[in-house]
């Protein structure tokens, strides 16, 4: 396993190591955060090709599914689980925030992990993450504006300064000058890695004491969030009627978000600094599970070729199987991070 395949455990370190040493991340933050996350949608950009959009047209049914679910799916269940965990104002905005954004470039990594469709990964989270400065700030306005004001015009800003412009330069350097993207494309992948963990823990740092108090309402609503993402992702496709590696790779690109977008939007267009937590909290939470989900899929899951009619009892089965992994990966983090927090404080 190559350094950069390990981004669970490098977010995970992020947050413990914002939640028991605060000041080892307190330099992290505004404009250098910006910066971060742009840096990261550039490298994400150098590893497109004009050809990528071209795939597009060969497999529309697919990329539109995915894109309907990512921008459906996930909005409503994070504005339903802001509801049933009575969450703050804050966090709710924050929860439908990471709710709204695009699928995270790791969501590749898992789908490769998980024997699915990488190709279509790839062009889902393209598509997903080239519609982000119309959809997210849309999304948000709606189901947040009720809560607290919503600068639709500041997040549509925001969302083009540091996706759209850096994916657009990345694309534009791999065009014409490819064996600039080669030369770095061995240490880009961990680079984002480092970048995305070091963001979301200095968040978790700057909130440290607000995320102990916080505790298992806020907790429940993003594993919630991206649990029921990974489920409907999964059985969506199902239904209707698409193969098991489709399905797979639906699955992981509903439940996995741009979290780092979320935490930059948050920090950038709400004065509250609460508002980035649950974005924060989303990077881990949906690192493990995507992890467990695919870490089933690969090892003890259904072939990628199946029978024409499956039983509908092994396909819940094996989601079972793969969702109480999750939960208890996800428990397990969590009792380390309070254990640690408690021996410092």
């Amino acid at each position: 396993m190559t350094r950069a395949c390990r981004f669970p455990l490098w977010v995970l370190a992020g947050g413990v190591l914002g939640v028991t040493r605060p000041a080892a991340l307190a330099w992290l933050k505004g404009d250098l955060i910006t910066a971060s996350l742009a840096l990261t949608m550039l490298f994400m950009g150098m590893t497109l090709d004009v050809k990528d959009f071209q795939r597009v047209m060969q497999s529309p049914r697919q990329v539109f599914l995915g894109f309907m679910c990512q921008f459906t799916i996930m909005p409503f269940l994070g504005w339903s689980m802001a509801k049933l965990f009575g969450l703050s104002p804050a966090f709710a905005v924050g929860l439908i925030l990471v709710s709204a954004c695009p699928g995270g470039t790791a969501s590749n990594l898992v789908t490769l992990i998980a024997k699915a469709d990488v190709a279509l990964s790839v062009l889902m989270t393209t598509v997903s993450t080239m519609a982000a400065p119309i959809m997210t700030p849309l999304l948000t306005s709606i189901l947040a504006g009720s809560l607290v004001p919503v600068d639709a015009s500041g997040l549509l800003i925001s969302t083009l300064q540091v996706v759209l412009a850096p994916v657009g330069l990345g694309l534009a350097i791999n065009t014409f000058a490819p064996a600039v993207c080669k030369m770095v494309s061995g240490v880009t992948p961990l680079l984002c890695v480092v970048l995305v963990s070091l963001i979301c823990g200095s968040v978790i740092a700057q909130t440290a004491s607000s995320f102990i108090a916080a505790g298992l309402p806020l907790l429940g609503a993003v594993i919630g969030l991206h649990l029921g993402g990974f489920l409907l992702g999964y059985f969506v496709p199902r239904i209707l009627g698409y193969p098991e590696p489709i399905s797979r790779t639906v699955s992981i690109e509903t439940g996995m978000q741009n979290s780092a977008l979320g935490v930059v939007l948050a920090t950038r267009n709400f004065a509250d600094p609460l508002t980035a937590l649950p974005c924060a909290i989303s990077a881990t939470c949906h690192s493990v599970l995507g992890s467990s989900f695919a870490a089933y899929w690969r090892l003890g899951g259904r072939k990628k070729e199946e029978p024409k009619d499956p039983s509908r009892g092994n396909v819940i089965g094996g989601f079972v199987n793969g969702l109480v992994n999750g939960i208890q990966g996800t428990a397990r983090e969590l009792q380390v991070q309070l254990r640690l927090f408690r021996s410092v404080s």
